[in-house]
């Protein structure tokens, strides 16, 4: 395949049939390590899955855990959590030898704004932590952001060889009202010298729905037509919450090999 797909590895300890058929299907998986994967999972548990992935010649990213987590909380002891959290989950990662990171800002308009140069500092040190630990590359999410600029800013203060931009246009569309907004340009041109991987599905704008490429509203064809007249070639995953949605936008890929030849291939060394 051209992209990873996401599979959670709380979903692969409840039934290792998923991880038996990433590998049948030779899938890229783009792990999620959440939170119970953090705290529920040992470290012999996860080295016995590296090893089958490994075993299977299938090359991985990881996604680290998000819920709860402020990776550049004003509050000290939330930050120091969401330090510890993301530090255990990436020593855990470096188990898979993942192409890359994906983390969010979780940057909050209403709480962050007014203390904007703190935040950015507390999320710099924090994710540069996350650096130190793993040697893969990190690339950093939008999730609620209602404008592009705290992510951008946030990845340009980071290592410009080991941070980049993952752009989630679903999360754009519902949470930043993009739908509404019809502001994608502007948030292509933010992102644009760091954007670095896709999170691909789809919605109607009213919620975070993740159905199959091409069934919500999003406009797709603005999307990748964006990425062509800026000469961007990102990774990306394909992230469906269940099968018929993967089957939609496999076949939405498929059917648009030009698309597809936009994205950078999976097995390409990490940049």
């Amino acid at each position: 395949m051209r992209t990873f797909v996401n599979l959670p590895l709380s979903w692969v300890a409840r039934d290792p049939a998923w991880l038996d058929r990433f590998v049948a299907e030779a899938m890229p998986p783009e792990l999620g390590i959440d939170t119970f994967a953090v705290q529920n999972l040992s470290m012999d548990w996860h080295r016995e899955t590296a090893r089958r992935l490994a075993d299977a010649g299938l090359t991985c990213a990881v996604h680290l855990p998000f819920f709860d987590l402020h990776p550049g909380s004003l509050n000290d002891g939330v930050l120091a959590a969401s330090r510890e959290t993301l530090r255990r989950a990436a020593d855990l990662a470096t188990q898979y030898a993942p192409r890359h990171l994906v983390g969010h800002a979780a940057f909050d308009h209403s709480q962050h704004q007014p203390e904007l140069a703190e935040w950015l500092e507390r999320a710099t040190g924090t994710w540069n932590a996350v650096l130190d630990v793993c040697d893969a590359p990190v690339r950093i999410e939008n999730t609620h952001e209602r404008e592009p600029e705290p992510v951008a800013t946030l990845v340009g203060a980071l290592p410009a060889d080991r941070a980049g931009i993952c752009f989630d246009a679903g999360h754009w569309h519902s949470f930043a009202r993009g739908v509404q907004r019809r502001d994608l340009r502007r948030w292509l041109d933010a992102f644009a010298p760091r954007l670095a991987h896709l999170h691909l599905h789809d919605n109607d704008g009213s919620d975070d729905q993740h159905l199959g490429l091409g069934t919500g509203s999003i406009p797709l064809d603005d999307l990748f037509g964006g990425l062509i007249a800026r000469g961007l070639h990102p990774t990306a995953t394909l992230e469906p919450h269940d099968e018929a949605s993967f089957a939609v936008s496999r076949a939405w890929l498929a059917a648009r090999p030009q698309y597809a030849e936009v994205l950078s291939p999976v097995s390409a060394p990490a940049a």
